[in-house]
């Protein structure tokens, strides 16, 4: 490259998932290729609010400090900072920036991006949709209940009696529309489903209500676009009873097994499945597809997809593809190369169509 290529980290934004945003998109830029890469940074506030920032930084007032702006075209931001670059990489988890609002954005503006696009993104946020989907294409999904919280409130007898007939204890609620284990509870007595709903009826309107699987947690990596391919799977050994907001980005006493030694059979098995869940819902790019192998039957369960996963030091997603041979720094110059690919493919789709 004779040229450095421009690209914008976007990160921060509206979701409980905020500081995660900011130590993710911490280590992208300590690991992007700097003789390569020229970085820009582009900080999103709580409140929707825009800013040209020197860095990703967990400093938050540093970050907020000085004048943000509306994105708005009709706005108006006389002294608003120039954020031209040659490919956008957005790198903010949960809603407005995973789940296919930022993608939108970024289509419209007709500009390359990193990761999946429109629908992957938001199919990959929304459980409920996801799991409808893998479904469908005869993939092996948790067995769960969607309840709305409108519905709960008007006849919460009779969708408790639901839950209880359909699903054995332990069960695990969350809110449909999140990531991080944000809003995720375990419940192990009947008693606790409600007190639980309302936790992650104050993240989202929807919720799953699973049936706790008794196994192993395993993920792997996925990168591609129309011909994508699957990391070696590692497990996660959560310190808690489950892996949650507080067992990832506080204690960090889980323990991973990176990669982890898996049965030939159940090794092909669980890469295809990946590969399989990351078409079957439209992404491109890169995801992380989480499973439970369970204990017993040895049966594979896909739990979600991530369609922007955590990339903080310890996160899963680098670690399991510098376990297959590609190291954080190539593995980013290969995600700006997929988004580069997937725009001039859909650009040459829509001017194929006028």
């Amino acid at each position: 490259m004779s040229q450095k290529i421009e690209v914008a980290l976007i990160f921060g934004g509206r979701s409980a998932e905020h500081e995660i945003s900011l130590v993710s998109a911490a280590a992208i830029h300590k690991n992007l290729d700097k003789t390569k890469f020229g970085v820009r940074s582009i900080y999103i506030t709580r409140q929707g609010l825009w800013k040209a920032v020197e860095g990703p930084s967990n400093d938050i007032g540093m970050l907020e400090a000085g004048r943000a702006f509306s994105f708005l075209p009709w706005a108006g931001r006389d002294e608003g900072p120039e954020l031209d670059a040659d490919i956008y990489f957005p790198v903010l988890h949960g809603p407005y920036g995973e789940d296919g609002t930022i993608q939108g954005l970024l289509e419209m503006a007709g500009v390359p991006y990193v990761g999946a696009g429109v629908l992957g993104s938001a199919l990959g946020m929304d459980k409920s949709a996801a799991k409808s989907i893998l479904r469908d294409h005869g993939l092996p999904v948790v067995p769960c209940l969607v309840i709305r919280e409108e519905d709960f409130r008007a006849d919460a007898g009779r969708l408790l009696g639901r839950i209880r007939r359909s699903l054995p204890l332990p069960l695990f609620v969350k809110p449909a529309n999140l990531g991080s284990s944000v809003g995720i509870t375990k419940v192990g007595d009947s008693k606790d489903v409600p007190a639980a709903l309302a936790t992650a009826f104050r993240y989202d309107t929807t919720a799953l209500v699973e049936k706790g699987i008794r196994g192993r947690e395993l993920e792997l990596s996925v990168l591609g676009n129309e011909t994508p391919e699957a990391s070696l799977p590692g497990e996660v050994i959560p310190f808690r009873e489950f892996y949650d907001y507080n067992d990832k980005y506080v204690d960090g006493k889980t323990t991973f097994v990176i990669p982890v030694e898996l049965a030939p059979r159940t090794l092909a098995r669980i890469r295809g499945l990946g590969i399989a869940a990351f078409k079957a819902l439209s992404c491109s790019g890169l995801a992380r597809v989480d499973f439970f192998l369970e204990k017993g039957t040895n049966r594979l369960y896909i739990n979600e997809i991530n369609t922007i996963p955590g990339f903080t030091e310890i996160s899963m997603y680098p670690k399991l593809w510098a376990a297959s041979g590609l190291p954080f720094p190539r593995l980013l110059e290969r995600l700006i190369e997929l988004g580069f690919a997937r725009h001039r493919n859909r650009k040459a789709c829509l001017e194929r169509d006028r």
